[in-house]
């Protein structure tokens, strides 16, 4: 593995029927964090980058079978892809109470981050004005902290199956500044709690978070919102899986968007009802087309 000073470049040895997987690094604060994107297929140059955020104790490849719909269609949207991997496959994210060593070594996510940013600039021309982000479980936790803590270029977050943390257990500063956020949690969560409460994993608690409801006014309400949201009952497209879905929107010209995906019936997993990787990034365009 050859070295330069701030990166280490090798090429995963497994390929798609149409594309190449490549894995990277970049020295961050004495740690080499890794990431992985599939090879361009043409010029990326303005692409719009979105970062697909693993669970906690997963990887980046793992992600990238779930967002292959969203993958398939990346050049003719104009985005590019990356699945960033935790430190030791955990993020240190806004939970005061989780034990992984990202959070005990308090490693700098930000400037991960930005190093993405600026590396995927310089090297494919990708817009280096803003980035999304989609994360499940950890991973959105992740995401929640991008939106709170960077949000001059995090433009907007898709979390799936997270709730931000109460307020005893948030350690990140918050910037009240605010982001568009969409936010997928089923009701049967039993490690992510709907109404909020305690997270527990194989009987540890990774500390109190928010309800969904909650979680969803909090950026509602940094936005500016008012009242009530739009509510609409979304089609039962697979009526074999025990779950409905219900969409809740705050949208006003001039604002970020803010909806919540409530999955009755619905676990600690992807929806069955809706593809939430197409779904995010449509979601992520009209919030450009509100800004151009």
């Amino acid at each position: 593995m050859k070295k330069t000073l701030c990166l280490i470049l090798f090429v995963v040895c497994f390929f798609t029927a149409d594309s190449q997987v490549i894995t990277d690094s970049v020295l961050v604060e004495n740690h080499y964090r890794i990431f992985h994107f599939n090879k361009p297929m043409g010029v990326t140059k303005n692409y719009n980058l979105v970062f697909v955020l693993h669970g906690s104790g997963g990887n980046g490849i793992e992600m990238m079978k779930p967002a292959l719909t969203l993958e398939k269609i990346s050049h003719k949207e104009q985005v590019f892809l990356v699945y960033p991997d935790g430190y030791k496959n955990y993020w240190n994210e806004c939970r005061k109470a989780a034990t992984s060593a990202a959070n005990l070594e308090n490693i700098n996510e930000q400037a991960f981050f930005d190093s993405l940013i600026l590396y995927f600039t310089k090297n494919y021309q990708v817009n280096g004005q803003r980035f999304f982000a989609i994360g499940l479980s950890g991973g959105g936790h992740m995401a929640y902290k991008l939106a709170l803590t960077m949000p001059a270029t995090c433009k907007g977050i898709s979390a799936i199956v997270a709730n931000l943390p109460d307020s005893a257990n948030l350690d990140c500063t918050e910037s009240k500044i605010p982001v568009a956020v969409m936010i997928t949690n089923g009701t049967k969560d039993p490690v992510n709690p709907y109404t909020g409460g305690q997270m527990m994993v194989n009987g540890h608690s990774f500390g109190g978070v928010l309800s969904t409801t909650k979680t969803f006014n909090y950026w509602a309400t940094l936005a500016g919102y008012k009242g009530e949201p739009v509510v609409e009952q979304l089609p039962d497209r697979d009526t074999a899986n025990a779950q409905t879905m219900t969409k809740f929107t705050f949208k006003t010209k001039g604002k970020p968007e803010v909806t919540l995906f409530q999955v009755t019936g619905g676990t600690h997993s992807f929806p069955g009802d809706m593809d939430v990787f197409i779904n995010s990034w449509q979601f992520f365009k009209r919030q450009m087309k509100e800004k151009s």
